[in-house]
């Protein structure tokens, strides 16, 4: 078994973040759109930045969540990650080692458990991710440990789970702002998002792997083309990016909880310095990027994030919503709005099997919870 170990490891000395509390905006409402070129609409005037613009190109329509989600999935305790193998869903939940296989309408069962695992704060069982490698399919699984994070990968065949292979062991954990969210890119290569564990000067040590986006082949290993040499850290100055993802052109994107002002959702480039904690949100610092779009805390809390022809979909943990981004042909973000407060904090989205989209619900302490499904149409021409 090949165990690679991080020497930069923060110790869990940290309190629990607290809870964040919710409050619903005026002017917020289902299917409400706000773009750049909005100076006021109530509280949301500074919703987002404005010097940053993609350089993606937009496509010629974008998606729309079509109608009232159904609920395929119910009575899980606090997911947070989902994926698709095939027909069948995967699920992590952050206080279990188990990882549950449903299809959608069917009981969930138990695809085996994830050794090590130690929950506390905001860590656990955290982000998955798959890989199909001949005619093997593994499970990728960040996880805390008691001496920090892991990512692990096992293989899985009908519906179980095979024994662990530690990829990366050692990575900076505590009680909260363990970040947690892996995914392979276009490249082939496996992404995943660190907290700064509450210690924000490590955002800035190229020395942690705290407050980072790391990148590594899918054995573990450091790639000879990553933007420092010898380094996993592919981005830095985060503060706990939890949603990464790419476009269609391979672009990569990923959502951060900002502190008590800015919530962002980042345009990543290699070897790019996004500010924490010199900067939070858009500061105009020439040292630091900043993000495509900014949005109040109390209104977003953004964890997970995928890409659909064309549409971003973001999880709003915070805001209790769920929100599309789209980016027109000269750069122009503009972001809406959807079920605010109807399904209570939203922890991850992504495309589902049954040809729809899916996201998780993951109310605090709760045991009800579920994984939603909603149809996805082409949005209106104004």
């Amino acid at each position: 078994m090949k165990r690679r170990i991080f020497a930069g490891y923060a110790a869990p000395n940290a309190p629990e973040e607290s809870l964040r509390t919710t409050h619903r905006a005026a002017g917020l409402t289902r299917g409400v759109t706000t773009t750049i070129a909005i100076t006021a609409i109530s509280s949301l005037a500074a919703v987002f930045s404005s010097a940053v613009h993609a350089q993606s190109p937009a496509p010629a329509t974008a998606l729309i969540p079509d109608g009232t989600p159904v609920e395929i999935v119910s009575g899980l305790r606090i997911p947070w990650s989902a994926v698709t193998i095939g027909q069948d869903g995967l699920v992590s939940q952050r206080g279990s080692a188990e990882i549950l296989r449903f299809r959608p309408g069917d009981t969930p069962q138990s695809a085996g458990t994830v050794p090590d695992v130690v929950a506390r704060g905001d860590g656990g069982m955290l982000g998955l991710a798959t890989r199909t490698e001949g005619g093997n399919v593994w499970l990728y699984a960040y996880h805390s440990t008691s001496a920090g994070n892991r990512i692990v990968r096992m293989p899985y065949a009908e519906g179980t789970l095979g024994d662990a292979e530690i990829i990366l062991d050692g990575l900076p954990g505590g009680r909260a702002h363990n970040g947690g969210r892996i995914a392979f890119g276009p490249d082939g290569m496996l992404y995943a998002t660190v907290g700064e564990t509450r210690n924000p000067d490590l955002s800035q040590d190229l020395q942690s792997l705290a407050g980072k986006i790391l990148r590594m082949t899918p054995e573990g290993d450091i790639p000879d083309d990553n933007p420092f040499d010898g380094s996993y850290v592919y981005s830095f100055g985060h503060r706990n990016p939890q949603g990464i993802t790419w476009d269609e052109t391979g672009q990569m994107w990923a959502t951060e909880f900002g502190n008590d002002r800015w919530d962002e959702f980042n345009r990543i480039v290699p070897g790019g310095n996004y500010g924490w904690p010199v900067v939070e949100g858009q500061g105009d610092n020439p040292d630091y990027i900043d993000p495509v779009l900014q949005w109040p805390t109390d209104q977003m809390g953004p964890s997970g994030l995928t890409y659909i022809d064309g549409t971003f979909f973001i999880a709003g943990l915070t805001g209790q919503r769920l929100w599309t981004v789209n980016i027109a042909a000269d750069g122009t973000p503009e972001a809406t709005d959807y079920y605010p407060g109807e399904y209570g904090r939203i922890r991850d989205v992504l495309p589902g099997s049954d040809g729809n989209l899916w996201f998780l619900t993951n109310t605090r302490g709760g045991g009800d919870n579920g994984i939603m499904s909603v149809p996805l149409a082409p949005s209106p021409t104004p």
